[in-house]
């Protein structure tokens, strides 16, 4: 593959959004958290719920902080590396993209500063609105990018004038035929993020107070990391397998309106009837087969068509040059669902020890849940991967290739703007992470002092009940 200004522009927007993406996924369903944190609060007047609030809250600002700033660098790539693209679609993306600026970006803006340095200033009925506000500004967001790019997917609603996208409908550009199963899929999986976010730290909590605990004797709380593990993997129980029927409901939207791209995430050459679900493959693109499969005979058919003997299509009813990178799509997909899988599986554990009341105790479900914490990330990058990769070789699905998009820069000039975003990066990303680590790392219990003690009197107490009850669940888990 030649090291050409299309080839690093690709490389250096890939590179951007995929930093950007982790961040917006993790805030989107960490400000709905913090509503439901401080609407818990305000219901019980339980300090737990406050104490978690205004942890998380610390965590929110730096992540929301770091996706603005990444975020904003994708928009400047529109006119800098894909000209192309912003002379072709911008009456169509253009308007889409400035309403997700006035009506989520200001909202959250207004509202942000109320949220994180109000608490003691405005009363807590207001302070709640603004915490609700700042969660409704980040669905809105989802809900204008998203709506952008499932145009680029599926675009509907225009008509080319003069080689140029003009809008006719606005209704069906915004609400195009893939918008309600993108939008949908991606909020909940920025939910199901967040979810496992919290509840691997939690675990990590539980575990390092039952260390300290045991070895110290010294005063410990996990009550607020209980709640947290509680609340995130009856989320994930209720909602994963909700997850895995949107996702059905995706890839039956993805057969009828990107054939192409459907039989490059199965790895289907031949167009047949009955057509197996590959757990494991090897494509060979050169010889159009796949080596080294091992799949389950016509459940492809059966969850794509929801027919035993149902028709997929495959990559040889279209030239070489019109199918999209197989390997990073094929592979990609499969990451994804392996996330899913496990994900559905801890959810359904955490039911059953819930009903036996073994939630907080059993050590082999905690570094369970501590290690499905990056899983939620792991997932939407790979769906993003499958969605974006499978697109090629269009940038607009079906109307304009990603080789007419590009702007007529060098080669130099974009390997030298690249070099410069990972330095930069490098060094913005791993300071706000190391940031959030320490934050983390300090957890939610160890900040606050307990009703109706000082955090000066803290250290003298030997042993707090917090702990008490923490020896007790030992005791019980050990037999």
């Amino acid at each position: 593959m030649e090291l050409d200004a299309l080839f690093l522009s690709r490389v250096q927007f890939a590179f951007t959004i995929a930093f950007h993406i982790i961040f917006p996924a993790f805030t989107i369903g960490l400000a709905s958290w913090l509503a439901v944190l401080e609407a818990r609060w305000l219901m019980t007047r339980n300090i737990v719920f406050k104490n978690l609030y205004k942890f998380w809250v610390k965590v929110f600002a730096v992540s929301f902080g770091l996706g603005v700033v990444s975020g904003i660098v994708m928009s400047y790539q529109f006119g800098t590396n894909w000209s192309g693209f912003s002379d072709f679609t911008g009456n169509v993306i253009g308007p889409v993209i400035a309403y997700e600026v006035i009506t989520a970006f200001f909202l959250e803006a207004a509202f942000l500063g109320i949220m994180l340095f109000g608490w003691n200033k405005v009363g807590d009925r207001l302070h709640f609105f603004a915490t609700c506000m700042v969660a409704l500004g980040t669905l809105l967001s989802a809900f204008w990018i998203l709506s952008a790019n499932s145009w680029m997917q599926t675009p509907d609603g225009f008509e080319v004038v003069n080689g140029v996208a003009v809008p006719v409908s606005w209704l069906e550009i915004v609400f195009n035929p893939s918008f309600f199963n993108r939008f949908t899929h991606m909020v909940l999986a920025a939910y199901l993020t967040t979810a496992f976010a919290v509840a691997g730290m939690a675990a990590y909590m539980i575990i390092r107070a039952r260390r300290r605990g045991r070895e110290t004797g010294e005063s410990v709380r996990i009550e607020g990391a209980r709640r947290s593990l509680s609340m995130a993997t009856a989320f994930a129980a209720v909602f994963a397998p909700v997850q895995i029927f949107l996702g059905d409901l995706h890839g039956l939207n993805v057969l009828a309106y990107q054939p192409t791209k459907l039989a490059a995430i199965e790895g289907n050459w031949e167009t047949q009837a009955g057509a197996p679900f590959l757990i494991f493959a090897i494509p060979d693109e050169v010889n159009e087969v796949n080596r080294f499969e091992l799949g389950i005979p016509n459940l492809g058919s059966l969850i794509l068509t929801h027919e035993w003997d149902g028709v997929l299509p495959g990559l040889r009813e279209v030239p070489p040059e019109m199918r999209p990178p197989i390997w990073p799509v094929f592979f990609s997909f499969r990451v994804m669902v392996l996330m899913g899988c496990l994900m559905l599986a801890v959810g359904s554990w955490s039911v059953w020890l819930r009903w036996r009341g073994r939630l907080y105790d059993s050590p082999a479900f905690l570094y369970s849940c501590l290690f499905m914490l990056p899983s939620g990330f792991i997932a939407v990058l790979t769906g993003w991967f499958t969605a974006e990769i499978g697109r090629q070789p269009y940038v607009v699905y079906g109307l304009q290739r990603t080789v007419d998009a590009v702007s007529p820069v060098t080669t130099a000039a974009v390997a030298s703007s690249l070099i410069a975003f990972v330095i930069v990066y490098a060094i913005v990303f791993t300071a706000g992470t190391y940031y959030l680590f320490k934050l983390l790392h300090r957890g939610p219990d160890e900040h606050e002092p307990m009703p109706g003690e000082t955090l000066a009197e803290r250290p003298k107490r030997p042993f707090s009940a917090g702990a008490d009850r923490l020896q007790g669940a030992d005791r019980g888990a050990t037999g």
